[in-house]
């Protein structure tokens, strides 16, 4: 089960040593070289006429102190899961938290499960921006409530690694508002409890990202059913809708 393996997986990462240095004010510059490898990549791929079962997406999630990156508040912990098409590929799970200085306010500590020692422990932020993008490397990410991840990542790639975010980021609701039009619901909750989808612990970025896909499989499998073979097939039915 993936909640069991996530679980190992969680246990085994906390129980590493990480890189406890802080963010320097000078980007690696082997991380800038790989990232401008990647970038080149991103745009000689065609990801809008690939076949939704030949699709591979990554979920992530982000924890964060707050919601404003450009005011100071930064990202904790970063989950990510690996999909091919409709399946969930549960043995291929990223998750870290993030160097930080100062531990998070009691009310995000309780929320998110996330302690200042936990922090001091961790790798910083441009150690783990490369090993996401490694494990991402060209492929599209999903999330849900996109803008929050996006203006976060954009963000915190400039600010470590001085190279801008190029990553295609979609949103949950890019699907559902073809499967579901007629619902309005928000939160990851609504949607999960919606469509029968098991969410599993709330505010921890790697079980949020499992249950975000869960969610992206259930809306991929329905508008195959709809007939809609591709992310261009969706494109074009949102904007004949305008």
């Amino acid at each position: 089960m993936v909640m069991n393996q996530m679980l190992q997986f969680i246990k085994q990462m906390s129980g590493k040593i990480n890189d406890m240095n802080p963010v320097t004010s000078q980007a690696d510059a082997k991380k800038i070289a790989y990232m401008r490898n990647l970038q080149r990549e991103l745009k000689q791929k065609d990801v809008l006429n690939t076949p939704f079962k030949d699709l591979s997406v990554v979920v992530f999630d982000i924890e964060t102190t707050g919601f404003y990156p450009y005011n100071g508040d930064t990202i904790l912990s970063i989950g990510a899961i690996k999909m091919k098409g409709a399946a969930v590929l549960e043995d291929q799970l990223f998750y870290k938290t993030i160097y930080n200085e100062l531990p998070p306010s009691e009310e995000i500590a309780a929320l998110t499960g996330i302690t200042g020692t936990e922090l001091e422990k961790a790798s910083a932020l441009p150690e783990v921006l490369r090993q996401f993008f490694q494990f991402v490397h060209s492929d599209t990410l999903i999330a849900h409530h996109s803008s929050h991840e996006k203006q976060f990542m954009k963000h915190a790639t400039w600010t470590s690694l001085r190279t801008s975010f190029q990553h295609r980021v979609i949103d949950t609701s890019f699907l559902i508002k073809v499967v579901s039009p007629d619902a309005s619901f928000i939160t990851l909750d609504e949607w999960c409890d919606y469509y029968g989808v098991d969410i599993g612990r709330r505010h921890h970025a790697l079980y949020d990202a499992a249950a975000t896909a869960k969610l992206w499989s259930e809306n991929v499998k329905r508008v195959e059913e709809m007939g809609f073979t591709n992310l261009k097939d969706i494109y074009t039915h949102i904007a004949s809708l305008s």
